[in-house]
């Protein structure tokens, strides 16, 4: 994913899922002890559009409120879908991302 700021990408998802980062230069950190690989890479603009990252949470409503407490914004309210329901946030780089959990 992509991040105009890097340490305020590692504070949202910090406080907001628990995760934690090893930095790779000053430009690129991993996501570590988040049960899945991945990372942000530092730009000037995020882009929008292309594949969006699904997690999966237990509790739908203590997700949403830990993702709002640490500044994350959401785009589309809880809504049900094949499998379960969802619903999507931004983080505070504006990257788009959803939480999902069974019905």
């Amino acid at each position: 994913m992509q991040s105009t700021d890097l340490e305020a990408t590692k504070k949202f998802y910090t406080g907001a899922f628990g995760w934690s980062f090893i930095d790779y230069g000053e430009t690129y950190m991993a996501i570590s002890n988040a049960g899945m690989d991945g990372g942000f890479e530092k730009v000037d603009e995020v882009t929008k559009g292309g594949v969006m990252v699904i997690m999966y949470h237990e509790d739908l409503p203590v997700a949403q409120e830990a993702i709002v407490a640490n500044g994350g914004v959401i785009s589309q309210e809880t809504f049900s879908f094949p499998g379960g329901k969802r619903f999507h946030f931004t983080d505070p780089s504006g990257n788009e991302l959803a939480v999902w959990s069974e019905a």
